[in-house]
């Protein structure tokens, strides 16, 4: 018999983060109460609209440890959100087409806040710490005012939910802090710049987003950063950190040496284009799931699958289609006479201009190609079994992955001290974490890879808790989120440019 079959129960796990629940203080028999209840929690609201769901998760940060747990989740699909009235305005619509007004995302915002409160029997206005608002959407926006709309209509949701404004908002000083909050703050020693996770954002020379949905990027790196809190694993800058939900989005941060007067690491990468939609397409082929609105989510769940003996069908097969379907892919660096790619909105010029490396994946020319993927699941389901399509859909995004971390290697932007994280469907549900691991191993970019890579669930959530932290000045300097690989916390440092 030989190596190679026993390797498969020998080789490395990766490292796959879920969110754990908080802990429970027991007072006596059958008597058990979240500790968030008696003891210094950060409660944030993460509210995000994408193109495929929209969550409310809360949030729990143990101001005495530093660690973040989910208190609730609330999940509804973004296609069943309420048909415009007469009267309103349509400013846009998701990947899928499902069109938006202010209103009925200002409602369905607003229901999904509420709702994930009761469900945890929590108070919107006492309980509830801050609120942070993101989107994915902007994928399909055609102007800066579509997006500021959306923007608007976020924040009217969290306002009719009940959310007072200044939780929404960073504090002006420490006084400005509830009580229980100011023990563990450092408002008082360091000022709030605009940094999250020791990052400081990528900005043009104009002032002007490179980006559509580079907060969903910010909130993703720092999400995996506070995640990967959970492992062994030291994803301190310099990282890549992608997110692969519908629409990709993530960030490339720097080295900082340890001797730098400044601390925070820069932006030098960013992700954009599609990820979870292409897998979408695939299903989609099989008739099982709608024609425009069905998902990958809808038939194989986002939960990770641990290996076992058999992959699921003929792996010559399976391969020849993956193939097929990469054909149609195109990831690489963002051509800088582009103004959208993967259908999401990018300024490449000035990302070129600025030395930022935006690397994109499309599906032909702004998801052009997406009906040949359909044809290729309609084949698969025709002719095999949905373990095949399983394999198919897992392999085919884990290349996705590995494809855009070459394509940040041939930049010179993953060097020996860097960690690699992944967060959204797209990447972490099914066998994928598996395969990318491998992949990553073949590369020999690290001596450990697996002490260098590490996939976290809702990044998106744990980012605005994290981005919370960050603007209330709750660090945590004994379990440090900013910061390089291997080096101390860079309180110390903040406070001395403070002065």
């Amino acid at each position: 018999m030989c190596a190679g079959f026993f390797s498969r129960f020998t080789r490395p796990k990766p490292h796959i983060v879920e969110s754990p629940p908080p802990p429970a203080i027991t007072h006596g028999p059958g008597m058990q109460m979240p500790e968030y209840r008696n003891k210094p929690y950060f409660i944030v609201a993460s509210v995000e609209m994408g193109n495929t769901t929209t969550k409310c998760i809360l949030t729990g940060v143990s101001l005495e440890t530093g660690m973040s747990y989910v208190i609730n989740k609330t999940v509804s699909m973004s296609r069943d959100i309420r048909k415009p009235k007469p009267g309103e305005t349509i400013f846009g619509a998701t990947l899928d087409g499902t069109e938006l007004t202010r209103e009925s995302v200002t409602e369905l915002v607003r229901d999904t806040l509420v709702r994930c409160h009761k469900e945890a029997h929590l108070d919107i206005g006492k309980d509830l710490d801050f609120v942070v608002r993101s989107t994915g959407v902007v994928a399909e926006m055609e102007s800066p005012d579509q997006v500021g709309d959306f923007v608007i209509a976020l924040a009217n949701g969290c306002l009719m939910a009940g959310v007072p404004p200044r939780k929404m908002t960073p504090p002006m000083s420490k006084a400005n802090q509830p009580e229980k909050l100011q023990p563990f703050s450092f408002a008082d020693k360091v000022v709030f710049i605009g940094a999250v996770a020791g990052v400081v954002p990528p900005v043009g020379s104009t002032g002007v987003e490179m980006v559509a949905n580079e907060m969903e990027g910010e909130l993703a790196m720092a999400g995996i950063k506070e995640g990967a809190k959970w492992t062994p694993v030291d994803f301190r800058n310099p990282c890549v950190s992608v997110d692969f939900g519908t629409t990709l989005d993530g960030r490339i941060t720097s080295d900082v040496a340890s001797d730098d007067p400044n601390p925070f690491a820069k932006t030098v990468g960013n992700f954009c284009g599609l990820a979870g939609a292409i897998p979408d397409a695939i299903v989609r082929g099989t008739g099982l799931v709608d024609n425009r609105t069905g998902t990958a989510l809808d038939i194989f769940g986002e939960h990770s699958v641990a290996g076992g003996l058999f992959s699921g069908g003929n792996r010559k097969v399976i391969d020849g289609f993956v193939d097929r379907c990469h054909e149609h892919i195109d990831i690489r660096i963002v051509p800088s006479d582009r103004d959208r790619f993967g259908r999401v909105p990018v300024n490449a010029r000035l990302a070129a201009e600025s030395g930022i490396a935006m690397i994109g994946c499309d599906c032909g020319v702004n998801s052009s190609d997406l009906e040949k993927l359909v044809e290729i699941g309609a084949e698969i389901h025709r002719n095999y079994n949905m373990a095949t399509l399983n394999e198919v859909v897992d392999r085919v995004c884990a290349r996705m992955a590995l494809r855009l971390i070459d394509v940040a290697v041939e930049k010179n932007l993953v060097p020996q001290n860097a960690s690699i994280g992944f967060t959204g469907r797209a990447a972490i549900s099914g066998r994928k974490p598996e395969y990318i691991l491998e992949g990553i191993t073949e590369r020999n970019l690290f001596d450990d890879p697996n002490d260098h890579l590490v996939f976290v669930d809702d990044g998106l959530a744990r980012g605005a808790a994290l981005m919370g932290r960050c603007m209330n000045s709750l660090g945590k300097p004994r379990n440090p989120i900013g910061g390089v690989r291997g080096g101390p916390c860079i309180m110390s440092r903040r406070i001395r440019i403070g002065k």
